[in-house]
């Protein structure tokens, strides 16, 4: 035999004898004979060599221990011996009959401390007996550990765990200590084995087990968030997310599921595929799984049903709720199938059923405010033309006012050939107050401007009918300029007889202006809105009938809607905030005529009646639209403020010259031009009137204190300033009548108040004392200016002596000279 097959022997020898492994073939039916048995025996003694070696090294590792352990035998078996004797030794004494109460004492101490020692040692054999115990317990987990039978180590785990609980020895103890370190290590170590079966297919565990791992290890819900995100992220969202393409449909093809072909883009078909996947699931994962899987699942799915499906399928119209009613139904039964599927979580979404109503109603009031926000960001659009006609009745004294080259019959034949022959749309609007002349009566030239215009379209009007806008001054309330808001005080006022007072007259007055394209879709939305709360009002059984008094709130909100953001809108034209306050009004008067109607109809119940409330709005309106016009015009008077000097005067800037000044005046004029063109495609002839005469009249009363200021004027200071203030007077061709001829005469002065007073100061500081005094006493300086302003001027522009003192003591003699 070789020397290499003679060496084979000897290893397979220590293979069997060590590790229990059968030699080869080769080796095992081989015949042996003497000189084989050398290398053999020398393979056996290196092996027994190395085994008492590890045994040593053993001995060594545990030999603190094993003395231990030793000590304490020998000390339990001292204690024991000893406590024999003293039985003995008390069984002894019991038998003498001599003895003393003080042996009776020991020996009941002894007795006591005999039962407290063996209580001890029982105690003792009881905790080493638990401790071997666990021991073992661990040795089993491990080997279940090693042989992956992980539901037999978890519940051996377990049961070490309970046994480690009963060891009645603290837990700071070394033994406890190494007991608690090993259990965690293999929970550990078992944890890791249990991860590795779940990830490979071909070990994979039973659902059931794995459902009992899991909640060993409080991973079941962790486990199945993460299951539902795969789930989402390969299969749900690309079916449950909108997508602007096409979107595909689920199936089941061999027992798994796929994303295939195309769906329809329908709650209905949406609900149908995730019947598919959650029926699938049900009848795959155990009841625990189901019942996890739905708290993480449920709450990312039913939201984006809601948000992406359901609410965009909600309609704005009653029109289009018999498609919405199906989406209702078909929701309710989807609900009720998940839950025999045993699914859970599905609160949200059965509330959104029930709450169906109130959805709808918030999807109205979204889409009316959007629909609100979105027509302002397209701009204000083309303008549209109204025209307004109202009836008045007037005496015949005052139609001579109106128009003195035209007579009134006693009769009144002929007045409507005078005004206008229209009165079909004067049946539907209000009637306006007159304005109020110098002398406290009613001026109807004043409150349209007829007489001025040779336009009995275009009317022009100075008065201040509203009562709400007493804030303002006169010349700043656009309502002056039209007599709005005072149509239901005209109305509730009795009516004088026509026929039984020939000496009056109706008359249809007619003006036009101009508003953008916001009002009228505000309105029609508006009525809109109203006409289905109406409609649910009077059928109950429609699903959507409790939304209907939410629904009479909504036009509230549209127009706070339409206040809150117009402003910003508007200003980005030119000249929009007369634009907003002539929407706004043209929105508070169709407004209140919708009122009337509705109150007026006979095809709404009662309840429908009762429930619009809308004069809180008109009232606003009104009252927006007034600050609208405010604001304008404190806009443009700061500007035209600012051009002229600001806080300073006019003539004491610095070292300006005539050239300066006069560039700062015309650009204040230029400013004016274009202001009153922009505004003249926007207001009324007569609220442009009022509105453009304001700014004039910023303008003159600016010349007229700065020059009042000046501590005093020079001939070439007069010379200048007049030629100033004749430039600004230029400005009155802007108040001629349309088509004018060189005999009209401009009506600035109707508007602008200190118009005159500005010509009258021309005149003074290019007169000489004389002159004064002839304007003050023989002209109408009077009117315009106190005597103490006449005085000021004569010593800014006069040099003090015996004339000028004389020409003075005239004037304060004579203070009113017209009334004479």
């Amino acid at each position: 035999m070789a020397t290499s097959e003679r060496n084979r022997i000897g290893p397979a020898l220590v293979s069997f004898s060590l590790d229990g492994i059968f030699p080869e073939e080769d080796v095992s039916s081989r015949h042996i004979q003497v000189d084989d048995l050398s290398p053999a025996l020398e393979s056996l003694a290196a092996a027994k060599s190395k085994l008492e070696a590890e045994i040593h090294t053993i001995n060594e590792e545990t030999a603190e221990d094993v003395s231990q352990w030793v000590a304490n035998a020998k000390s339990l078996e001292d204690d024991i011996n000893r406590t024999r004797n003293w039985a003995n030794e008390i069984v002894r004494r019991s038998e003498a009959p001599d003895v003393s109460g003080k042996t009776i004492r020991e020996a009941e101490n002894k007795v006591d401390f005999l039962g407290q020692e063996s209580a001890y040692n029982n105690q003792l054999y009881n905790s080493l007996t638990r401790i071997k115990r666990v021991g073992q317990l661990l040795d089993e987990v491990e080997l279940a550990r090693d042989e992956r039978r992980i539901l037999q180590a978890l519940h051996l785990l377990e049961q070490s765990w309970v046994a480690l609980d009963k060891i009645s020895i603290s837990k700071s103890c070394r033994v406890m200590k190494l007991l608690d370190i090993r259990a965690f290590e293999l929970k550990s170590s078992v944890h890791d084995v249990f991860d590795h079966v779940l990830e490979l297919s071909h070990e994979q565990l039973n659902l059931a087990d794995a459902v009992i791992g899991l909640k060993a290890y409080k991973e079941l819900d962790t486990r199945m968030a993460v299951f539902w995100k795969d789930l989402d992220n390969v299969l749900l969202s690309s079916r449950t997310l909108p997508q602007r393409g096409n979107v595909p449909t689920i199936r089941v093809e061999d027992n798994s599921l796929a994303l295939t072909g195309t769906a329809e883009k329908t709650v209905v078909s949406l609900y149908h595929d995730l019947e598919i996947v959650l029926q699938y699931l049900s009848e795959r994962l155990p009841e625990e799984l189901v019942s996890s899987l739905s708290s993480c699942m449920m709450s990312d799915l039913i939201p984006r049903i809601i948000t992406s499906w359901l609410e965009p399928a909600v309609p704005t119209s009653l029109k289009d709720m018999d498609g919405f009613q199906e989406v209702i139904d078909v929701t309710e039964a989807f609900c009720n199938r998940i839950e025999t599927l045993g699914f859970l979580g599905l609160e949200e979404l059965q509330e959104w059923v029930q709450t169906v109503p109130r959805v709808w109603l918030a999807k109205c009031r979204e889409t009316a405010l959007e629909l609100i926000r979105i027509k302002l960001t397209q701009g204000l659009g083309d303008p549209k033309e109204i025209e307004r006609i109202e009836t008045q009745t007037v005496s015949q004294e005052e139609g001579q006012k109106l128009d003195p080259n035209k007579s009134v019959p006693a009769n009144g034949d002929g007045w409507d050939a005078a005004w206008d022959d229209n009165d079909d749309g004067a049946k539907n609007e209000g009637q306006p107050k007159q304005a109020k002349n110098e002398d406290g009566g009613d001026d109807g030239a004043d409150a349209w401007g007829w007489g001025d215009e040779g336009d009995d379209n275009e009317t022009s009007a100075i008065t201040d009918t509203n009562p709400q806008q007493t804030d303002l001054t006169e010349d700043d309330d656009p309502t002056a300029a039209w007599g709005w808001g005072d149509e239901d005080n005209a109305a509730d006022e009795p009516k004088e007889d026509t026929v039984a007072n020939p000496s009056t007259q109706e008359l249809t007055l007619k003006e036009t202006y101009n508003i953008s394209s916001m009002p009228e879709p505000v309105v029609a939305l508006i009525l809109t809105i109203l006409e289905d709360g109406a409609y649910l009002l009077s059928n109950d059984g429609n699903p959507m009938a409790a939304a209907a008094p939410g629904l009479f709130s909504l036009p509230t909100l549209v127009l706070a809607m339409f206040r809150a953001v117009s402003p910003h809108y508007y200003a980005l034209d030119a000249g929009g905030n007369m634009f907003l306050y002539n929407d706004a009004t043209y929105l508070s008067e169709q407004l209140s005529n919708l009122v009337k109607t509705w109150k007026a109809r006979d095809d709404l119940v009662p309840r429908a009646k009762a429930m619009l409330r809308l004069d809180n709005d008109v009232k606003t309106l009104q009252s927006f639209a007034t600050r609208a016009y405010t604001s304008e015009m404190t806009t443009c008077r700061t500007i035209l403020r600012d051009q002229l000097g600001g806080s300073q005067t006019l003539f004491q800037q610095g070292e300006l010259g005539s050239s300066e000044l006069q560039s700062q005046v015309d650009n204040a004029l230029t400013y004016v031009r274009a202001t009153a063109s922009a505004w003249s495609k926007i207001l009324a002839r007569s609220a442009w009137s009022q509105a453009v005469g304001s700014i004039v009249d910023t303008i003159a009363s600016k010349i007229i204190t700065d020059v009042m200021d000046l501590p005093g004027i020079g001939q070439d200071d007069a010379y200048n300033i007049a030629n100033l203030i004749a430039r600004v007077t230029e400005i009155d061709e802007l108040f001629l009548p349309p088509n004018a001829s060189k005999d009209d005469i401009p009506s600035t002065s109707q508007y602008a108040n200190n118009w005159l007073r500005l010509k009258y100061l021309s005149e003074v500081l290019q007169s000489n004392l004389q002159d004064v005094k002839f304007l003050w006493l023989e002209s109408e300086l009077s009117l315009y200016f106190t005597v103490d302003e006449v005085v000021d001027l004569i010593g800014l522009s006069f040099v003090d002596n015996a004339r000028t003192r004389e020409v003075v003591r005239e004037i304060q003699a004579r203070p009113q000279p017209r009334a004479a």
